[in-house]
């Protein structure tokens, strides 16, 4: 018991902001290795495209149980504890994909493994956030950026790392990778059980959720994290298909032209909005990086040439990049007494949109059997998150 408290000692809020920032690295594991090996799994399993976009809808269904949840006792259970059980059962969940399907019947086995890492997904999401806002210090905006652009990080390691391990030992030897991109969660797992860690609320009441409920401009917020949600995860979740069936580029270029440009601009976007959050206006940036998203979708859409629909991916990404992070800040700033559960419910939105946009994009591709036609559908997530901004350029209140 003195050792463990003599390490606590050792350890300062930086390496607090760390587990932070590497638990949103793991939830982009979870969220982006599954979508790489798609292909692998259609032709190991024999499934269909309507199993993968089950599989894509549940994962953020489940996220968005979890949120409701966990938005409840988040502050009654602690941010320590509940960082810890999410990243152990990620790890469990995520392992689980290299044994399970292969013991029973393969799409259930998926979705079992998928399952749980969904529900360690969503408590991550709705932790890390106030974890950061709770820190030491009043950059708030900019730390908030630098954190989610973890995100985008961890999605870029993933596609390298995957496409790597591809390249290295073909797409049919996929089982070892998902208990290997699981060290990651369990060396922050023993990180966080020794870290400092702050709760917000400790300085001043926060209001109950029936409040927030009865305020206007909460619900303005939980709209725009919606849209941001659905206008990332639409792209995301879809490139690398989009990429290899759309517009028969190879699984290794595609890859890299596709989910992984989408992710480094969309951590170069949020990067730059870190280093720049507390001096900027937030409402003005959000409202230019949605129109920058609508015309990414279109150009990936309509463009005559795949080299140039794989520059709308990517440009998407960067466009994408500050609505999550930017809509937070925005809300924390706005409605300040929130505390942890405005960032729990605002999470529970964004996971509402990142099921909403993939569903939408699948269900019009297997409908028309058209991926352009899909994305062109789910660009009607950024253009509600502009029209929504326009709207209230004038309302002082937001």
């Amino acid at each position: 018991m003195n050792r463990e408290k003599s390490v606590r000692m050792k350890l300062t809020y930086t390496h607090t902001k760390y587990v932070a920032y590497f638990g949103l690295f793991t939830q982009a594991i979870v969220l982006n290795l599954l979508p790489l090996l798609f292909v692998s799994l259609q032709k190991e399993f024999s499934l269909g495209l309507d199993q993968i976009s089950f599989l894509i809808s549940m994962n953020f269904v489940i996220q968005i149980v979890t949120d409701l949840v966990s938005a409840q006792y988040l502050d009654r259970v602690g941010y320590r504890r509940i960082l810890q059980t999410a990243l152990g059962v990620v790890v469990v969940g995520m392992s689980g994909i290299s044994l399970l399907p292969f013991l029973i019947e393969p799409f259930v086995g998926l979705c079992i493994c998928y399952g749980i890492s969904a529900v360690g997904a969503g408590l991550l999401e709705v932790t890390v956030s106030p974890v950061v806002e709770a820190l030491p210090g009043k950059e708030k905006v900019s730390a908030m950026g630098v954190l989610h652009s973890f995100y985008c990080w961890g999605h870029v390691s993933v596609v390298l790392g995957t496409t790597a391990y591809f390249l290295l030992f073909g797409g049919e030897n996929w089982r070892l990778l998902p208990a290997l991109w699981m060290v990651i969660p369990f060396l922050n797992l023993v990180l966080c059980s020794f870290v400092p860690m702050r709760q917000l609320g400790e300085d001043q009441p926060s209001v109950k959720m029936g409040q927030l409920f009865r305020s206007k401009l909460f619900w303005v917020f939980l709209l725009l994290m919606l849209c941001a949600g659905a206008s990332e995860q639409a792209m995301s979740q879809w490139a690398s298909y989009f990429a290899e069936q759309g517009l028969k580029i190879s699984k290794t270029l595609g890859d890299l032209l596709g989910p992984c440009v989408f992710a480094v601009l969309m951590g170069i976007s949020r990067a730059l909005f870190g280093g720049r959050g507390d001096s900027i206006d937030v409402r003005k940036w959000l409202f230019l990086a949605g129109l920058l998203c609508v015309g990414s979708y279109l150009l990936a859409v309509f463009a005559p040439h795949p080299v140039l629909s794989l520059a709308g991916c990517g440009l998407a990404g960067f466009g994408v990049g500050i609505l999550w992070p930017g809509t937070l800040s925005l809300a924390s700033r706005k409605l300040p007494t929130g505390g942890s559960m405005i960032f729990a419910l605002l999470a529970l939105a964004g996971d509402m949109g990142c099921a909403a946009g993939p569903a939408l994009n699948g269900l019009v591709t297997q409908n028309t059997g058209s991926m352009h036609k899909g994305l062109l559908a789910a660009s009607i997530f950024p253009l509600l998150l502009v029209t929504g901004l326009w709207l209230l350029k004038k309302d002082k209140k937001v």
